[in-house]
């Protein structure tokens, strides 16, 4: 997929506590931005890409939080692509492709797993100041 993610026409940001509830939150912001973007929310990208939403905020909220008190979730989208980004400022960097197991076992396993499936991608990029990271996930639509 060879988007330019700042090409994307859609973009919105939404900055949360790390806390649980900002899964839920995280979730119901992609919902109300796909559908004013007119990506129905029963396109077959849409539900997996909520469920990947959710995992990186669940991931964000478990293991940053305690050097990250806040969660950041970027999403943008474009005629044939979506794209998302959840951003703390824990520096620990995850390695996105070692991470499927074929074991169910959730995390970042099932989102690797969900995104390969899809042939979207998933990298990883730190902060300038090497002290956060995002994790960008781009998938077609």
């Amino acid at each position: 997929m060879s988007t330019q993610l700042e090409a994307l026409p859609y973009r919105h940001v939404v900055t949360l506590p790390a806390e649980p509830s900002a899964v839920r939150i995280a979730r119901e912001a992609a919902e109300q931005a796909l559908v004013e973007w007119g990506i129905g929310l029963r396109h077959p990208t849409v539900d997996p890409a909520l469920l990947i939403v959710s995992e990186l905020v669940t991931n964000s909220v478990r293991h940053a939080a305690v050097l990250s008190p806040q969660v950041t979730v970027i999403y943008a989208a474009g005629p044939d692509c979506l794209a998302f980004a959840v951003h703390d400022r824990h520096p620990y960097q995850p390695a996105l492709y070692g991470a499927v197991t074929g074991t169910g076992a959730g995390g970042l396993g099932t989102v690797m797993e969900l995104v390969l499936g899809l042939g979207g991608t998933a990298v990883v990029r730190a902060d300038a100041d090497g002290g956060g990271k995002s994790i960008w996930i781009t998938l077609p639509l």
